[in-house]
This record gives C-alpha cells, structure tokens and sequence, in this order.
C-alpha cells in the first residue's frame, strides 16, 4: 500500500491509467471566417447605397448633399421633409435623420471640407426648424 501511495503522489495524485483520453481535435478550437453575430461582407454592394435608392423615407432633390452651400442642404431637406406624408416621425426628425445618415454612411471617405458643410448643415437645420441645441 504504501508502495501504490507513492506512485500516486509522484504522477500528481492521478495514476496515469484513469486519466480520461483528450482528443486533440475538440481540444482547440477552430477559428470561422466570420465572427457570430456578423454577416459576411458581400463585394460590390452596400447596404447603404440600397436605403439612399429605395427608402420610403423621404423624397429628396436629387443632389441634395452634392450642394455647397450647408444653408441650400438645410432648406432643401426641410421642404423635402415637410411635404413627405411617407415618413414616420416629425419633419425635423427625418430631415435631421437623413443629414446624420450621409454623413455617417460617408465615414471615412468624407473629405474634412465636405465633413464641415455637412455637420454646419445641421446647424442651419436646426435654426430653419426653431430649434435651439
């Protein structure tokens, strides 16, 4: 007994005969190209450029965040807003929204010029609107 009591306590308390086997194969785990939750990048197309063609949001002049002027991208967007009878929240809502969404769907790609006429066109929104932030 003290024999086995010694052989026991050099391999760790385990003897190496009782020891489940581990098979390698679902001991690592294998990483998949995408992660859960996420979708697959398809080539060619965004999801955005799809919402700026379909949308039910609003009817917007065409070019409207191509202008120059922030206080001409303000006012279009307004009219555009307030005759929409498609949209689902207040005017100012939807009118800021679609803003928010150029700008936020332009990401990177946006020049820090454009990025300015862009976010100062919230501002003439807001002063076209009534509205103080």
């Amino acid at each position: 007994m003290a024999k086995q009591r010694k052989a026991s306590a050099a391999s760790g308390g385990k003897s190496p005969a009782k020891r489940a086997p581990v098979k390698r194969s679902m001991a690592r785990r294998v990483r998949t190209a995408r992660s859960p939750g996420r979708t697959a990048k398809r080539p060619g197309r965004k999801w955005s450029a799809e919402v700026s063609k379909r949308s039910d949001a609003m009817d917007l002049q065409p070019g409207v965040f191509k202008l120059t002027s922030a206080r001409r991208i303000a006012q279009s967007l307004k009219k555009s807003a307030e005759a929409s009878h498609r949209r689902k929240s207040t005017p100012f809502r939807s009118a800021m929204s679609m803003l928010n969404f150029e700008i936020n769907r332009a990401g990177k790609g946006l020049s820090a010029a454009r990025r300015r006429v862009l976010e100062r066109a919230k501002i003439e929104l807001r002063a076209a609107f009534a509205k103080h932030a």
